[in-house]
């Protein structure tokens, strides 16, 4: 007789790794935009069109008999898909205690803020992407008038009363850093739930556009202003989650390297990733969407088993870390952002500077 195939649950725990707890979902390759900074090149002619509601509506259903906890739909936009809002319903009486949808609100007209005030539910997250809190620096990467339409849409959601629902997510960009206060008012000011930021990664289209990282001197003077900033600092404190703070304001050191498999990422042409922030190919499965979404994970552990032996030796592994006062706290930061920045995964992240110059000024404090 054949050998039994091998259970997830018993191929995770033989290798160390967790269960998938939120399944970051594209449904689309399409996109109503082509921003300057996109990590996965959205909306141009090469990139995956939509999903089959057959095919997502199977992977839904076969995440969640997997004891997955949540679902986010993202793209491209995927507003762009037909039946996303479907996707949403079907999720919810899957029985995720979390959905999630990533947008940038352009496409929420009447209709489609009244569905998702139909759904709504205390697990319910719409995060909407601001690349700034003025119409010139948001679409310095967005293009012209995008803005004005997510702001619209904006609007069209928290009139719905979804504003507890809403996060913002910003990119901080070279040209875009110094409004992240503005953004914070802007954001209690529509009553919006959170903010979070994350520093620019140079892959996709990030790397052939006309678009930069901050500097280590603009962290510093956010720094400055946070604390000098009653106003600030409050709303921070309410709203918001910006690294660089977090790292100043003393972040706890990490206990343990990154465990992955937690938090997958299935693209819209059927590649497994097992971190929605890890999109290295020789660490993924493809052709997920002709085989059962087990059968993909299992075939991943091997190949997942590698990546968690590489980033536990990251913190005494990498030259760039040895005598680094930050190397318990960051153990070289995010493998994900190394691949992506320097295709190397064992490679310093791209914030390596910031972090340094962080540290440093703190120690003078």
């Amino acid at each position: 007789m054949p050998p039994t195939p091998i259970k997830l649950p018993e191929a995770l725990r033989l290798a160390g790794l967790r269960p998938p707890r939120t399944l970051t979902l594209a449904i689309t390759g399409a996109c109503n935009l082509s921003c300057s900074h996109c990590w996965v090149g959205a909306g141009e002619p090469a990139s995956a069109g939509h999903v089959p509601l057959r095919t997502l509506r199977r992977v839904i259903r076969e995440f969640a008999a997997l004891g997955g906890e949540g679902v986010r739909l993202t793209g491209g936009d995927p507003l762009c898909h037909p039946h996303w809002f479907e996707l949403l319903r079907f999720a919810r009486s899957a029985g995720f205690s979390g959905i999630g949808l990533q947008t940038n609100a352009m496409l929420i007209d009447d209709r489609s803020a009244a569905l998702l005030r139909e759904l709504d539910f205390d697990g319910l997250n719409i995060q909407v992407s601001f690349d700034g809190a003025t119409a010139a620096t948001h679409d310095y990467v967005r293009g012209a008038g995008a803005f004005a339409s997510l702001m619209q849409g904006m609007r069209r959601l928290v009139q719905e009363g979804l504003g507890p629902r809403l996060s913002i997510f910003f990119s901080e960009m070279r040209h875009n850093l110094e409004e992240i206060p503005a953004l914070l008012e802007l954001a209690e000011d529509l009553g919006v739930a959170s903010v979070a930021t994350g520093t620019l990664v140079l892959c996709g289209r990030a790397a052939e556009e006309a678009v930069a990282a901050p500097e280590p001197a603009q962290y510093l003077r956010l720094l400055q202003r946070y604390q000098e900033d009653p106003e600030f600092m409050r709303r921070y404190r309410k709203l918001g989650r910006v690294a660089a703070l977090e790292w100043s304001c003393g972040a706890t050191p990490r206990g343990e390297s990154c465990t992955f498999v937690e938090n997958p990422y299935l693209t819209a042409d059927g590649r497994l990733y097992p971190c929605v922030l890890c999109h290295a190919d020789p660490y993924s499965v493809a052709g997920v969407f002709g085989m059962s979404l087990e059968r993909a994970f299992v075939e991943g552990v091997p190949l997942w088993s590698k990546l968690l032996q590489l980033s536990e030796s990251r913190k005494e592994g990498l030259p760039r870390c040895q005598g680094c006062p930050e190397r318990q706290n960051c153990a070289g930061g995010c493998m994900g952002r190394a691949w992506g920045s320097f295709g190397d995964l064992m490679a310093a992240d791209d914030r390596c500077e910031i972090r340094r110059a962080v540290a440093e000024a703190k120690a003078e404090d």
